[in-house]
């Protein structure tokens, strides 16, 4: 179908909607019991990711449950190290763990064989297409170049990502030689993504916070441009939402220097700097995740405030960042009720 039923394309698009259309980052996940039941019957994280069946039944369980706008894509930011061959792993309470990259590392780093690797994933995006109700939107996504590149040299999360930060100093041409490649890989992917059925994607830099503003534009800014241009000089009609989690100011021309059609917003963005940068486009964001697990007014005034600043300009409502375990079912099904009260 056209994208005229699915809310979310609209506001991509550029149209305020009122109430503005909601999807919530990481809404299947472990606060859900039903999610929770179909984890126990998989392997292992990853092999959940790249099980067509499971990934789509998880998907489509806060469909189910909240009837949100958008249902995104399970799967995990780190199959594309996967596929580069870094044995990625999860393991319960330490988080995603893979084999530290070196500079000789990263020039032996081959991309053939990649979209192969993630086949899987392409399968679920086109089952999921033909299972969501025709007014959902589906979003498909991938990590940008830094975030993904900061787990690939240190092996693992750390606080502030100074392994990657000290690896770009000493080894520029070698980090600039993996930004770049992450960049033209995951330009691929979101094609293969969107060719199978996803409406729009989204880029997620979770660790872009931690950069200063020469690295930021280097780093984070730069490789992502390079990913949107690539996507839509293929695919012209290409929605692409860009989240730079704990950017700042630096917001203030991102949307510019990567040709993002939707700027998404982390909790910390003062809502008065959020509406300037509406006025040059969609904005996505930004309840924290913490009122959620609240509830109650701290949820509500958290709603409300966002709504009133942001509501009459196009808004994706969202959280500031993903929904975290401990939150409730019930505030998620509140949050969505006094949403789609909203009358701006």
């Amino acid at each position: 179908m056209s994208d005229e039923r699915r809310k979310i394309m609209r506001v991509l698009g550029g149209e305020t909607l009122s109430p503005p259309p909601l999807w919530l980052m990481r809404q299947a996940g472990r606060y859900l019991p039903e999610y929770r039941e179909t984890r126990a019957k998989v392997g292992s994280f990853l092999d959940l990711c790249y099980s067509p069946e499971h990934a789509v039944e998880v998907t489509l369980q806060p469909i189910r449950r909240y009837g949100f706008d958008a249902a995104i894509l399970f799967s995990d930011i780190l199959v594309i190290p996967d596929a580069l061959k870094r044995n990625v792993r999860f393991t319960e309470g330490h988080g995603p763990e893979m084999e530290p990259i070196d500079e000789a590392g990263i020039f032996a780093l081959k991309a053939d064989g990649v979209l192969g690797h993630v086949a899987p994933v392409m399968e679920t995006v086109r089952r999921l297409r033909s299972e969501l109700p025709d007014e959902t939107t589906l979003l498909g996504f991938c990590g940008a170049p830094w975030t993904v590149a900061t787990y690939m040299i240190a092996g693992h999360g750390t606080p502030d990502q100074a392994p990657a930060r000290l690896f770009a100093y000493q080894y520029p041409k070698a980090f600039e030689h993996l930004l770049t490649l992450l960049a033209d890989i995951s330009a691929d992917y979101l094609v293969a993504q969107i060719d199978a059925g996803a409406d729009a994607v989204q880029i997620f830099d979770s660790w872009a916070g931690v950069l200063g503003e020469k690295e930021f534009e280097a780093f984070a800014a730069r490789p992502v441009a390079r990913m949107i241009a690539s996507v839509k000089a293929r695919r012209p009609q290409a929605r692409i939402i860009a989240f730079a989690k704990g950017a700042g100011y630096q917001l203030k021309t991102y949307r510019q220097k990567t040709g993002a059609d939707a700027i998404g917003l982390d909790w910390s963005v003062p809502l008065a700097f959020a509406k300037e940068l509406q006025r040059e486009g969609p904005v996505q964001g930004n309840l924290d995740p913490m009122r959620v697990v609240a509830g109650g007014r701290a949820l509500e005034d958290g709603i409300d405030d966002i709504l009133q600043q942001l509501g009459n300009g196009p808004l994706i409502f969202n959280l500031g960042h993903g929904i975290t375990p401990q939150a409730n079912p019930a505030h998620v099904s509140a949050l969505v009720e006094r949403v789609r009260a909203w009358k701006g």
